[in-house]
């Protein structure tokens, strides 16, 4: 019997909020565009020798043959965006708390960089921020800075003695205004999701009171290095299963998403979407019958939240993380803009309408066009990483996931939207934002 259909609806609801279900379930779209079988795209393998060099080129200009100095991909490279604010903040702290401990400064980036990833929801293609120090910066970067002076002002803190903390009493005091007026949002300014995006900060409030197991009494984000500690179980340094922080994640999390988003048995799934696509090939092969089959995982918010705070924990603690190779590609639309702008995978030709001003087609992300792109994203930026692994001979240790990532795709994407559309830099396929989805 298949996996599909023997698994009972708990177990599907389980089963989609783990790290595995989203290479399996993404992996049975990608065969399904290798047959032709898609509804909204044709795959091109083809290209797939183009995208790679195109990649090389890019971490060669980079790194040269440095491959041990590609940083993996994270938050903290957008919050040091233009210049380094990240040691800084750390020093500052060493110098003005002089018993402060390594654990403590540890929480603090946590809780920064959790809601600083939950404000990265794309802000669309006019809105910009300047810093305190006059340099302006848009998109993930714009955001990024935007949330590190927050964080310095205070605004996360329920605690007015101690602003360089987040936790449920200060988010839960967080206006729209002030996420609008923090964020230099306004008329001239225009920001995609200003209202989702406070949202999921006072979601996050409510979510942190709860989950004491995860958060601590003191309802806090760093608190997750307490939760790991105890599953490291005693090794030296810890040595945590990604699997832990993964649960932690989605289980401690699960409160923040819109009750608009999937479930499955009264559960919340978060970003789990439906994939008609795979409803058909279900149908066709006879295995129906169980809810869920035709739902695509890719938990994008939680892959881009582990990816940034493993960095932390790596770095001040020491600690290690085992199982980071079941980490996926993240299925945003810089990566998966750069499948599209170098043709790996295209739309079929009228299978979704354009603007009349951009000759762009802009979708909401439920539509099952989207869910086929990211779904094709996933599988398809292992098969980049294995393969420019294979062209500059390193094994998975020398050049990981999370660094080609870094230095190669989501940049590649950048750069090479940046060229097509210079206007805007935007993806190739627009998707309406509503501060939620990443």
């Amino acid at each position: 019997m298949s996996l599909l259909t023997t698994f009972t609806t708990d177990d599907q609801t389980a089963y989609l909020r783990t790290l595995p279900a989203i290479r399996e379930r993404c992996s049975r779209v990608f065969k399904l565009a290798e047959q032709n079988k898609l509804e909204y795209f044709d795959y091109h393998p083809e290209k797939e020798k183009d995208v790679v060099e195109f990649c090389i080129n890019i971490i060669k200009r980079d790194f040269g043959s440095n491959f041990t100095s590609i940083p993996p991909h994270g938050r903290w490279r957008h919050l040091d965006a233009g210049r380094a604010r990240i040691e800084p903040l750390i020093a500052q702290w060493k110098s003005s708390e002089q018993s402060i401990s390594e654990t403590e400064i540890c929480k603090r980036l946590l809780d920064l960089f959790l809601v600083s990833v939950l404000l990265d929801a794309g802000a669309g293609n006019v809105w910009k921020y300047t810093d305190k120090e006059g340099a302006t910066f848009a998109r993930s970067e714009g955001l990024g800075v935007a949330s590190v002076e927050m964080f310095e002002r205070g605004l996360f803190s329920g605690d007015a003695t101690q602003p360089y903390r987040v936790d449920a009493e200060g988010l839960a005091r967080v206006t729209v205004e002030q996420v609008g007026e923090s964020m230099q949002a306004g008329p001239q300014n225009p920001m995609d999701g200003l209202e989702g995006r406070a949202s999921l900060l006072r979601n996050l409030s409510k979510t942190l009171k709860e989950g004491t197991e995860f958060f601590g009494e003191d309802a806090r984000p760093g608190n997750l290095i307490d939760f790991l500690q105890v599953q490291s179980k005693g090794s030296n340094p810890p040595t945590v299963p990604i699997a832990a922080l993964w649960h932690a994640l989605v289980y401690g999390l699960n409160s923040i998403w819109p009750p608009s988003r999937t479930s499955l048995n009264g559960v919340s799934l978060g970003d789990v979407w439906p994939c008609s696509a795979l409803a058909k090939s279900n149908a066709e092969s006879g295995q129906t019958g169980v809810d869920g089959a035709d739902l695509v995982p890719f938990h994008k918010l939680t892959g881009w939240t582990a990816y940034s705070l493993i960095e932390p924990m790596e770095k001040i603690l020491g600690w290690k993380f085992e199982g980071k190779e079941d980490m996926t590609g993240l299925p945003e639309y810089r990566n998966g803009g750069l499948l599209v702008d170098l043709g790996l995978v295209t739309l079929k030709p009228g299978a979704v309408p354009v603007q009349e001003a951009t000759g762009l087609p802009k979708l909401i992300p439920s539509h099952p066009a989207i869910i086929e792109w990211r779904a094709l994203t996933v599988i398809q930026l292992d098969r980049i990483a294995t393969l420019i692994r294979k062209n500059l001979g390193l094994e998975p240790s020398q050049l990981n996931l999370a660094q080609v990532l870094e230095s190669a795709t989501w940049k590649g994407g950048r750069e090479i939207a940046k060229k097509l559309r210079p206007a805007t830099g935007g993806p190739p396929i627009e998707i309406e934002s509503d501060g939620t989805v990443f």
